[in-house]
């Protein structure tokens, strides 16, 4: 299992966020591991993505997308949800981060389960909100570095998916246009 390197971020944001399916997100609560299989993600830019938080300008939330790849950008969302997000982005683009949107889950299921007080495997995990709250990952976890042996790291996973479908965003109004939601079935 190897944590994946900064140098995989260090490139085109939508490129990253298909890339990122198939790869294993491991989570470390108290004396417990779980992770799970991404299977969902979606790519958000800069000045070409009105749908980005990056795309104005630079603010106290969304300065991680500015900052160094392989970090973690979270964020809350509807007062009562958080979104986990990687920030990743060519060297000539100033801000891009990737939205963890579902996976599958692997390891500490039951742990998860408790977590999302639900049972039920199939929506355990099939959303960013969901996602964040079976792997307790909160405000706490803003700016940390994903390729260090961390709480919160992401490693390789699985042989590279056969098949991705790509599809609108989710829940954005502007942007539209981009297929830069990305799924892949296991």
């Amino acid at each position: 299992m190897s944590i994946l390197p900064r140098e995989f971020y260090l490139r085109d944001t939508v490129t990253v966020a298909k890339n990122l399916l198939g790869k294993r997100i491991v989570r470390k609560i108290s004396r417990h591991e779980v992770s799970g299989i991404i299977t969902e993600t979606e790519a958000y830019r800069y000045k070409d993505d009105p749908a980005s938080h990056a795309f104005r300008k630079i603010t106290e939330r969304n300065k991680a997308m500015f900052g160094n790849v392989g970090m973690a950008y979270v964020y809350f969302t509807y007062g009562m949800y958080f979104c986990f997000n990687v920030v990743a982005k060519h060297p000539k683009i100033q801000a891009g981060a990737v939205l963890i949107r579902a996976i599958e889950p692997e390891k500490g299921i039951k742990v998860m389960q408790k977590n999302r007080k639900i049972t039920n495997l199939k929506s355990l995990t099939n959303g960013p909100a969901k996602l964040t709250q079976a792997l307790e990952i909160t405000k706490e976890h803003y700016g940390t570095d994903l390729t260090k042996h961390l709480k919160l790291f992401i490693t390789d996973g699985i042989k590279k998916p056969v098949k991705i479908f790509a599809s609108p965003r989710v829940g954005i109004k502007e942007a539209t246009n981009k297929l830069w939601n990305f799924k892949i079935k296991i």
